[in-house]
């Protein structure tokens, strides 16, 4: 089989997996938090039972009951996540053709019950310095409206550290512009003359070894010793990916990384993640591993062939009257109407995909609860397809008497056509010439347009992506990068880029 179609069959089966709420992982753990709803079905009520006698409160996993979260490796970005299926993630309706998990062993059975844990308080001005000191960035830290921030001094290249004041304390690093030169370097590293920037990328780059070697400083900054660590994705050729989960309350977490991005001198030259360790809160009884990849099987069934709609139709012959040739006349017999095919479907329904799991281990699992991002006690599988890498697949262990339904969405008005109001999320930014153009860089549909909108501000500058599409218009859903520039009206200087979206810093690169 060839690496195109391993790489096609590699979605499909991943697509197939996950019947709700997907998450992928990789080199970095951002996810934006918004408030938690109070219903007492919400992250709040999960933290105020774990002090209460009684029993935990019901939980409202957004996305699904128990839902999935599948997860393909390595990716050294952000797994941001948000409401519906952001570009390139799998579909939760599990694909056209389902995905059926089959153990390969004995499954265990694990604990009886376990605690959700959620991120509380706010980020301190000392926890940020302890962080910036580990990545070897001087300087104190500063609040810009909800974001602490270290930037470069000098003409404004070099490292540069955005952390979230909110739990979970969502932070960015990056080095960008030409990157340090002289004293603006990062302490006790080798630095390029002033005057001049850093080397261009290239070269061999470090072990695994060494790379993890270099991110443990910023680990144990970060309270993550124990971390699980991989180091295997390379980007760019000569920059290693290094990826920790956490142990959070002594399990294993999914979908809580931290990503280190380990140039091949050993200098992190970016990186995201979470500062604040999230905290116990309510416990719940929880279903063995049997149980829980039954649901699963349950979910990834899949959504059925995918028809291609409104067949076309030949018009009817006409006379040379211009009557149809069987309107016949009054009184007469209708000619007897030959039955018509059903249309062609554009995929026809498939056996499902059948994927072993080789091994289940009961930890945390990152997931929505009423806007919040919890982590909800979980069993990981390990799903090992023949013509593809090894992935985790997750499966919400708690037991399904205390899942409630996903709250409806309040109905809002629909937009007109093509008025251009649908917005985007804002991946990154990059500041260009004399400071007031900006690079931004989000996902989108290949069938719709997109303008980039600034907002300026004394301390911020908002930016949203714009998007106008044409309902008319029959088009393949296919996501791709788009990159779109904004002129400000005054250059940018020190002030922070935040995505209209999410209401968060947006890294610059």
């Amino acid at each position: 089989m060839s690496g195109t179609e391993n790489v096609r069959r590699r979605r499909s089966v991943i697509a197939a997996s996950v019947a709700a709420g997907v998450l992928l992982a990789g080199g970095g753990g951002v996810y934006l938090a918004t408030t938690a709803s109070g219903d007492g079905t919400g992250a709040g009520a999960a933290t105020k039972a774990a002090d209460a006698a009684g029993p935990p409160p019901p939980l409202r996993l957004e996305g699904g009951s128990g839902g999935g979260t599948a997860g393909g490796g390595d990716t050294g970005g952000d797994t941001r996540g948000g409401p519906g299926i952001a570009p390139g993630e799998p579909d939760p309706g599990g694909g056209p053709n389902g995905t059926v998990y089959t153990a390969k062993g004995p499954l265990p059975q694990g604990p009886s019950s376990a605690a959700v844990h959620r991120p509380e308080g706010l980020v301190t001005s000392a926890e940020v310095t302890r962080l910036a000191e580990a990545l070897g960035i001087s300087g104190s830290p500063s609040l810009v409206g909800e974001v602490w921030t270290i930037r470069p001094e000098k003409d404004g290249s070099g490292p540069r550290l955005d952390v979230s004041e909110k739990a979970p304390g969502n932070w960015t690093y990056s080095w960008y512009d030409g990157g340090p030169a002289g004293d603006a370097c990062l302490k006790g590293r080798a630095c390029p003359p002033p005057g001049e920037t850093k080397p261009a990328p290239g070269g061999t780059p470090l072990s695994e070894a060494a790379a993890k070697a270099a991110a443990a400083p910023v680990l144990k900054a970060l309270g993550q010793d124990d971390a699980k660590v991989t180091a295997t994705q390379v980007m760019n050729g000569s920059v290693r990916v290094v990826n920790a989960d956490p142990v959070v309350g002594g399990l294993p977490t999914y979908g809580w990384s931290t990503g280190l991005h380990i140039a091949r001198d050993g200098r992190p030259v970016a990186g995201s993640g979470m500062l604040k360790e999230p905290v116990k809160g309510a416990t719940y009884p929880v279903v063995g591993a049997s149980k829980a990849l039954a649901q699963l099987n349950e979910d990834s069934k899949g959504t059925g062939p995918i028809g291609i709609g409104h067949c076309p139709t030949a018009p009817s012959a006409v006379d040379g009257n211009g009557k149809p040739e069987d309107a016949g006349t009054v009184g007469s017999t209708p000619k007897p109407v030959e039955p018509t095919p059903p249309c062609q479907t554009i995929v026809d329904r498939a056996a499902p995909d059948q994927v072993p799991v080789t091994a289940a281990v009961f930890g945390l699992a990152a997931r929505d609860v009423a806007g919040e991002r919890l982590l909800v006690p979980s069993w990981l599988f390990t799903a090992d397809p023949a013509d593809g890498a090894p992935y985790t697949v997750a499966r919400a262990a708690v037991a399904p008497e205390y899942l409630v339904p996903p709250a409806k969405p309040t109905p809002t008005p629909t937009p007109p056509p093509g008025d251009g109001t649908a917005a985007r999320a804002v991946e990154s930014v990059r500041v260009e010439g004399d400071g007031r153009r900006l690079a931004v860089t989000f996902w989108g549909g290949v069938c719709s347009t997109y303008t980039v909108k600034a907002d300026e501000q004394p301390d911020r500058v908002v930016v949203r992506i714009i998007e106008k599409s044409d309902p008319e218009r029959v088009c393949i859903m296919i996501a791709k990068d788009f990159t779109k520039t904004v002129t400000l009206k005054s250059p940018l200087g020190d002030r922070p880029v935040v995505d209209a979206a999410s209401g968060e810093a947006v890294p610059r690169r």
